[in-house]
This record gives C-alpha cells, sequence and structure tokens, in this order.
C-alpha cells in the first residue's frame, strides 16, 4: 500500500505564504500523477493542482498566478507552493498520487489531509 505523508500547513495571514510538501512512500513506484485537492465543511473536495510525470500541471482557475506545484521524482515527493494566499483559500489539502506499484499494480492514494487557514 501506498502511503502519502503530507506536511506544511498552518495559520497565515491575507497575502503571505505556505509551502506544502508530500512525499509517497515505497520503493520502485511508477506515479503518473501527483496533486493537491482541497476540501472546506460541506462542500465538495477540489482540484487545486496536479502535475504529470514529465512535469505538464494543470491548475484550477482560482489559483492561477498565485500557486505553483511542482515535484522530484527521485524523491517521490511533490510540493505546493501558495503565494498571495487569501481566507478563501482557508481548507484541508489533501496530497494524491496516482500510479503502478513495482509489480505493475495501480493504486489511487491520499494523504491524510493537513489544514491551512488564512486569517489576520
Amino acid at each position: 500500500q501506498v502511503q502519502l505523508v503530507e506536511s506544511g500547513g498552518g495559520l497565515v495571514q491575507p497575502g503571505g505564504s505556505l509551502r506544502l510538501s508530500c512525499a509517497a512512500s515505497g520503493s520502485n513506484l511508477r506515479i503518473y500523477n501527483m496533486g493537491w485537492y482541497r476540501q472546506t465543511p460541506g462542500k465538495q473536495r477540489e482540484l487545486v493542482a496536479t502535475i504529470i510525470s514529465r512535469g505538464t500541471t494543470n491548475y484550477a482557475d482560482s489559483v492561477k498566478g498565485r500557486f505553483t506545484i511542482s515535484r522530484d521524482n527521485a524523491k517521490n515527493t511533490v510540493y505546493l507552493q501558495m503565494n498571495s494566499l487569501k481566507p478563501e483559500d482557508t481548507a484541508v489539502y489533501y496530497c494524491n498520487a496516482k500510479g503502478t506499484t513495482w509489480t505493475y499494480t495501480p493504486f489511487d492514494s491520499w494523504g491524510q489531509g493537513t489544514q491551512v487557514t488564512v486569517s489576520s
């Protein structure tokens, strides 16, 4: 089973920055897609940003120009640099990874979530 461990959430003032990290455990993983999603109470989980193994990225319109997703394939780690944060960015952020194990077993794993709160 592939486990994802997130870090980097916290409380920040509007206009501030945070960097989230998510590392996937396991050896010989083939991770095709990694991404960040977020969820607030009473709402569905929504896509924030994704990145495929070759580096192509996709962003939600609400974060374009403010957030940057990147990955380190050697470390099976994905990052989310969040700048110019707004109160509406407050949410629990979840990491996701899709791929196959060394036995070609597919996986679609989620992290435990990390709280991001933007408030003065």
